[in-house]
């Protein structure tokens, strides 16, 4: 007897393969499948772009080849031998053009004088126990299971919560920059994991959801804040976390019920334009951003990139929503951002002048705002807290007031 074959997930890839390849050519459907696959997969190690040229312990410098991200003003974290080694690099020394000599501040661990090469990062901070205040390590019950997170109280009781979201191969460290002025404004900080971060438990499909799946981590957190005495919630949502923190705010009434803002750094807005902007980048057609986008929502998007269901990047557009907004929300990007383009911002703050303060920065890359411009940044986050506290009434307030 003859066996039968059926159109399991690899006959359904392979004839998806064929249209896409019918359509777009052999060569640009395996990029933009390659592409598709990428945004959604959770990366298991980060590329070291930056070349360590030298080291000198004793007078604490590093000469590092000159790059976008090496020639950044400020203070960053430097992760070298693939992760397993880190350090802490002030401001520039000197620039030539062709390498770039920093303040060396400190190396937590690792071997950085036998480095060949690394990675720039907006994390300063490893740990909120470096802040200098007191924290507790706590779990939040997500759908998938406990996430751990950091609770870091403001400097007196307070029931007013922000709820840190990172970004996309990111951790709970992105949001550590927040930390002190959330406590001067008397907020106390919430940073959270989500699911495939590498902390939070993983879904079935181990692939981001771009915000269409994460967001319920982030209804999660809400909850755990509001059995904690929470009466007021700020959502804060770095690069992707953006797109979830705003996903959430769309998708439940439990975040809606106690938001009073949300704060947005480097946020991930339009996904086709972020796809258009990193194909540009690797010097392919613009039009492949598209069909990427057209992939990532379409029936065979399952089989060639391992998504448990599609991703209609067109639903997790905010600025198609905007009137559905009814909180204030802080928007902050740079036009030098290199990895998420300004764009989906600046269209999202024209759709609603009315809810949107839209700052925007030069010079800094992607979610290292607060690294270029740390007085700036620090002030617009602490003074947009504080004027959240004066201009919405708490729950007992508006209990009196209806009474």
């Amino acid at each position: 007897m003859g066996s039968r074959r059926g159109a399991g997930p690899i006959g359904i890839a392979a004839a998806a393969v064929g249209l896409l390849a019918a359509a777009v050519g052999a060569t640009a459907a395996v990029i933009t499948v390659t592409m598709a696959r990428r945004v959604v997969t959770p990366p298991i190690t980060r590329p070291e772009d930056e070349r360590v040229v030298s080291v000198d312990l004793a007078s604490e410098e590093v000469v590092l080849a000159a790059s976008d991200e090496t020639r950044m003003r400020g203070r960053y974290g430097f992760w070298f031998e693939r992760d397993s080694g880190h350090a802490r690099l002030g401001d520039v020394i000197a620039d030539d053009g062709r390498v770039v000599r920093r303040r060396l501040d400190v190396v937590d661990f690792g071997r950085l004088e036998r480095a060949e090469r690394g990675r720039m990062s907006g994390w300063y901070h490893l740990g909120p126990w470096e802040l200098g205040h007191p924290y507790e390590n706590v779990l939040v019950e997500t759908p998938l299971g406990p996430a751990p997170a950091w609770f870091v109280p403001a400097a007196e009781a307070s029931t007013d919560w922000v709820i840190q979201v990172h970004g996309r191969g990111a951790k709970r460290q992105e949001g550590l920059r927040a930390v002190e002025p959330a406590r001067a404004a008397g907020w106390n900080t919430l940073l959270i994991s989500y699911r495939n971060d590498g902390e939070a438990p993983e879904s079935e499909d181990r692939r981001y959801g771009l915000g269409g799946t994460e967001w319920a981590d982030v209804v999660a957190a809400v909850r755990y804040a509001e059995e904690h005495g929470a009466e007021r919630i700020m959502l804060m949502g770095w690069s992707m976390g953006g797109a979830i923190a705003l996903q959430a705010v769309l998708r439940s009434e439990t975040v809606r019920e106690r938001l009073v803002g949300v704060i947005l750094d480097s946020p991930a807005i339009d996904w086709t334009d972020i796809l258009r902007f990193q194909g540009a980048l690797l010097n392919l057609p613009e039009r492949l951003g598209d069909v990427v986008a057209r992939l990532l929502g379409g029936p065979w998007s399952g089989g060639l990139t391992g998504v448990a269901a599609p991703i209609s990047v067109e639903e997790l557009d905010p600025v198609a929503r905007a009137d559905e907004f009814s909180v204030p929300i802080l928007i902050m990007h740079s036009v030098d951002d290199g990895f998420v383009p300004i764009d989906g911002s600046r269209r999202f703050a024209a759709a609603r002048p009315d809810l949107i303060q839209f700052e925007v920065f030069e010079g800094a890359r992607h979610t290292k705002l607060w690294n270029h411009d740390p007085e700036r940044w620090t002030e617009l986050v602490r003074g947009w807290l504080e004027r959240s506290m004066e201009d919405v009434p708490r729950l007992d307030e508006e209990a009196e007031i209806a009474g």
